[in-house]
């Protein structure tokens, strides 16, 4: 699902380069006005990805008909996520338990907003 605008041209990119050094283009998007950008990136030397577009959504988000939910789609949910565990995974890096257990986003409760169309079936509140 990608619904960005105000992406990073593939010409602006390669026309950068820091950027050009650090990164490479692993996919490009059309937004709805059919303006090609950047929307996935892998650090060339290092464990950094990054996405313009929420391959979260096709599993969790119900509230916009805009969003596909067919078996490829739930697919790529699955295997971005499974990269990203993975990619995580390499890290040596170990925070205490209890750190971790104070931490985790079930010690918060959602609220519910999907019936309000806003795009969001659930949201966290931070006060």
């Amino acid at each position: 699902m990608q619904n960005h605008k105000y992406g990073l041209s593939p010409e602006k990119f390669q026309g950068n380069a820091d950027l050009h050094n650090f990164f490479e283009i692993l996919t490009t998007t059309a937004d709805e006005d059919d303006k090609v950008y950047v929307s996935t990136m892998q650090a060339r030397n290092y464990p950094v990805t990054v996405s313009q577009w929420n391959p979260e959504k096709n599993a969790f988000e119900w509230a916009s008909n805009t969003i596909p939910h067919s078996e490829d789609a739930i697919q790529v949910t699955q295997n971005v996520a499974n990269f990203f565990v993975s990619e995580a995974r390499k890290s040596s890096n170990r925070p205490p338990k209890q750190t971790v257990l104070d931490n985790l986003i079930y010690n918060y409760s959602p609220t519910f907003c999907g019936i309000a169309g806003k795009g969001y079936d659930e949201v966290y509140i931070f006060t």
